[in-house]
């Protein structure tokens, strides 16, 4: 007996940024908690980039994390 999908339908994908004074596991995590508030159904969660900000002295004062984040489309 065949299974019925439940995964069968539209799907939108957005790009976020996320940041952290920690680490970029940190900065991906806000990301996708702050996306959580606003967005329903969030199916995956890919991390496309990771870079740093800088001061001038050249010390990291900034991690980001670049999200791609699925979520069910429902207009």
């Amino acid at each position: 007996m065949a299974k019925k999908s439940t995964d069968i339908g539209v799907y939108r994908v957005t790009e976020i940024i996320g940041t952290s004074k920690t680490s970029w596991e940190d900065a991906a995590k806000s990301a996708v908690e702050a996306a959580s508030k606003s967005l329903r159904d969030l199916r995956i969660a890919e991390v496309t980039k990771l870079d740093m900000k800088l001061d001038d002295d050249g010390k990291v004062v900034a991690y980001r994390a670049r999200v791609s984040l699925s979520f069910k489309y429902a207009p």
